[in-house]
């Protein structure tokens, strides 16, 4: 395997829109790194940039220390090693499993026990040594993914792309697959980039994430820091459940806080170092809030929605017209439509300037 380094990748489809913006990323030998964005942010485009099957604008591609794309290069897919597994399974249906899954080796030409033996042991990776002979469709949807993916092992790529690989299956299943790929990468040791907009997928599986908006890379890091620390307002809104509110800060702290007058309440939040006295956005996730008995935020509840083991209730805050507040309570203990209520903040993210 070998890790991955773009660096100012672009790739334009008009004159004054560029789908991936001088981006720069790099992918370590061995991780397993998620590419996250909304529609159109240009994540799939990034993955067929490094998949050859699109040719930058600008900028460089490396595979290791081999250079596969840049201004007077273009290597095509077929020479770049690199393993594809796509949103739809493509599979042969007149072709058993074994057969599909060796079919790109006998393209190249390779027969005899190579071949065997890189066939047999992909499958057996991904669980489908006994369904050798079987056609893909008496398999489940999970098992046809199984065989796209021991497909590509058995090219031994360099690299593993997976382009929205769980998009087609039912949320259950969903799940169990995602165990799939964990166990996957852990058993291979491949390097993986997995392009998805489905954050809990991209927080679940990989090491860091990527998180693109508008062609750019918005923040690289870590799930837990992704979550609690995001770098802009466009993360704090795309990641997880929350509420990015105005504020001001009125006085940042040495120990990574700062105080913040918000919604009509002081609070002390996580602050960045860069943070100033001034107006500044924050981010209040359902968790940072508690039913207060005293001063705190005041509330209307909008809406309350069930979800079983507690309720989601949407709260209009009374300082600041048109935001709305998530907040989780037992069911038991929900305030109800029209009433008005005060929050207390216990925590919370002074976003970045």
């Amino acid at each position: 395997m070998a890790g991955l380094t773009l660096e100012q990748a672009t790739r334009r489809f008009a004159p004054d829109r560029a789908a991936v913006d001088r981006v720069d990323l790099k992918v370590e030998d061995g991780e397993f790194l998620a590419v996250l964005g909304p529609s159109g942010c240009g994540k799939t485009t990034l993955l067929r940039l490094v998949a050859g099957f699109e040719k930058l604008d600008g900028g460089t591609i490396r595979l290791g220390e081999a250079l596969v794309a840049g201004p007077t290069l273009h290597l095509p897919p077929e020479e770049r090693r690199v393993g594809v597994v796509f949103q739809s399974y493509a599979l042969w249906p007149h072709m058993s499993v074994a057969r599909n899954v060796g079919y790109a080796l006998e393209v190249r030409g390779l027969r005899g026990d190579d071949y065997k033996r890189r066939v047999a042991a992909a499958m057996k990776t991904v669980g489908l040594a006994e369904f050798a002979e079987r056609r893909p469709a008496s398999l489940s949807g999970g098992q046809r993914q199984r065989v796209a993916l021991a497909r590509c092992l058995a090219m031994e790529p360099r690299l593993v792309l997976l382009d929205e690989p769980l998009a087609n299956l039912d949320v259950h299943l969903r799940h169990a697959m995602q165990d799939e790929f964990a166990d996957f990468h852990r058993t291979t040791g491949a390097t993986m980039l997995y392009v998805t907009h489905d954050q809990a997928e991209a927080l679940a599986l990989a090491d860091r994430v990527a998180v693109m908006d508008g062609g750019k890379l918005v923040q690289l890091a870590d799930p837990r820091t992704l979550y609690r620390e995001p770098a802009t307002a466009m993360v704090a809104s795309f990641i997880g459940k929350g509420a990015v509110v105005p504020a001001a800060v009125v006085e940042p702290r040495a120990d990574g806080h700062a105080l913040v007058e918000v919604l009509g309440a002081r609070a002390s939040l996580r602050a960045p170092a860069s943070a100033t006295p001034g107006p500044a956005r924050v981010l209040l996730r359902p968790e940072d809030l508690a039913l207060s008995t005293g001063e705190g935020i005041a509330a209307t509840v909008k809406r309350t929605i069930y979800q079983g083991a507690q309720n989601a209730i949407e709260l209009a805050p009374t300082a600041a017209a048109g935001e709305m507040l998530l907040w989780f309570a037992p069911p038991m203990a929900s305030p109800k439509q029209g009433e008005t209520v005060r929050l207390q903040v216990t925590d919370g993210w002074v976003i970045p300037a």
